[in-house]
């Protein structure tokens, strides 16, 4: 897998970040590089995290499953796209209180939140022997910049971006599954 497939993988990953980031750029008065850098920094580092310790799981359980491997990579992309997609178009209503809080409990469980399908991916990186240190830098330091970027425009322009940005997402994994398929079926 190419560094730039990673990279798009990374984008993908990063728009649930993103939209949570946006939300709490509504919540500020000002946005400070302080807030921007900590939600970054938090969604960044599980976003790093979480395709390690996926690759890791993956890689114990490589031997017994890799005659379909690229079917797995394809479902567990298809479907982290798909429910994506799917929740870019129902309503969204996070409870305010929760979006104002900057505290470490309420930054840990989003950051868990938002990293999850990072799990399933690393588990697919694993299957497809991709290099892990360099896609986990990648995939944290792209959700870190986007996650600040997000407070900002969060601040700046209000909900708009949220639903496209995981509608994005969403149809950047499901293509990369599709890829994977394909490249390992025809």
């Amino acid at each position: 897998m190419s560094i730039g497939e990673i990279l798009l993988i990374g984008v993908g990953l990063s728009m649930d970040a993103f939209a949570v980031s946006v939300g709490k750029g509504l919540c500020l008065k000002r946005v400070t590089l302080k807030n921007a850098g900590l939600v970054g920094l938090y969604f960044g580092a599980f976003q790093a995290l979480m395709p390690l310790t996926g690759y890791i799981l993956g890689a114990t359980f490589a031997g017994a499953i890799s005659s379909v491997d690229h079917w797995i990579a394809f479902f567990l992309l298809a479907v982290i796209g798909g429910k994506m997609i799917w929740e870019a178009w129902k309503k969204h209503d996070e409870p305010e209180e929760e979006m104002a809080d900057f505290g470490v409990r309420t930054m840990l469980v989003l950051s868990v939140a938002t990293s999850i399908d990072a799990l399933a991916v690393g588990v697919s990186f694993s299957l497809l022997y991709v290099n892990i240190g360099m896609a986990a830098g990648l995939i944290g330091c792209t959700t870190l910049l986007l996650s600040m970027l997000g407070v900002k425009l969060g601040n700046a322009a209000g909900t708009r971006y949220k639903r496209g940005a995981e509608f994005v997402g969403g149809f950047i994994l499901v293509g990369m599954g599709v890829k994977i398929l394909l490249e390992h079926t025809l």
